[in-house]
């Protein structure tokens, strides 16, 4: 499959203030992509557009949105085509986790949870695919996580959501694959970013943290190669083949003492 031509489209990217996200953000505006930076710090949101529209010569805007109102995700999409900036690529980035026993935590931190990890991808993937689809090209990376691929106690919901995100990715790559639009399911590991700041509980963290520029690299690689999904960094990927080989209990058992809460 030929490499994808980033120069002179337009990406759409939620979480776009902080980690992954401004890493792509920054990746994709230095090969000559316009941009639609979306997240709930305007703020930040705003300093990032313009420093990236100066350094690079392309056009940025900030989208101060919280994806987690209900069609708050749609409206987005709107308001970026209203700019005249129709998304050729859409990278679904924005979630957080929660960490702890799942009665424990609040139930309507863990509906957010739900709303932002799953909903915002599909109702953004939902108004972006007919476009992409009747130019006859166009790419979707939605971010998911190593946590998709075995359950996760104590990160119930986050696992959960993610699975779900590489499941539906993965699926929409089937059905797309054919029809010049390319879907890829992003599963970065640990990332030195403020993720877990935001998780409460560095034990959240499983293995050495990566780069984010690593990942967004790799990222980028994996869909220009057109796979439907990409477990990022070597180490992640060798503990990947695990559920494959042992038995799901035992899979669950090392989990659970690896994301047990310490205190």
């Amino acid at each position: 499959m030929k490499p994808f031509k980033f120069c002179n489209k337009t990406v759409l990217i939620t979480g776009a203030s902080s980690g992954i996200g401004r890493a792509f953000a920054q990746a994709l505006a230095a090969r000559g992509v316009n941009l639609v930076l979306v997240a709930r710090s305007a703020g930040i949101l705003a300093g990032l557009a313009r420093e990236l529209a100066q350094k690079h010569g392309i056009r940025a805007e900030a989208m101060p949105v919280d994806l987690t109102v209900p069609g708050a995700a749609t409206d987005a999409y709107a308001r970026a085509c209203a700019l005249g900036l129709v998304p050729d690529l859409l990278i679904n980035n924005a979630g957080f986790a929660t960490h702890g026993r799942f009665e424990d935590i609040p139930l309507q931190r863990q509906v957010l949870e739900i709303s932002l990890n799953c909903n915002a991808v599909v109702e953004l993937t939902h108004a972006a695919l007919p476009a992409m689809l009747a130019s006859g090209e166009g790419a979707i990376i939605n971010v998911a996580s190593t946590a998709a691929l075995q359950p996760d106690p104590y990160m119930a919901i986050y696992g959960a959501t993610k699975a779900f995100v590489l499941s539906f990715s993965e699926a929409l790559w089937a059905e797309n694959r054919t029809r010049g639009v390319r879907i890829l399911a992003l599963c970065p590991g640990a990332t030195d970013t403020a993720f877990f700041d935001v998780v409460g509980a560095a034990e959240a963290a499983v293995g050495k943290r990566m780069p984010v520029d690593a990942v967004v690299t790799e990222g980028l690689r994996a869909l220009d190669r057109g796979v439907s999904h990409h477990v990022a960094g070597r180490a992640n990927r060798a503990l990947s083949i695990l559920p494959r080989i042992l038995r799901r209990q035992a899979i669950l058992g090392i989990v659970e003492k690896m994301l047990k809460p310490r205190t």
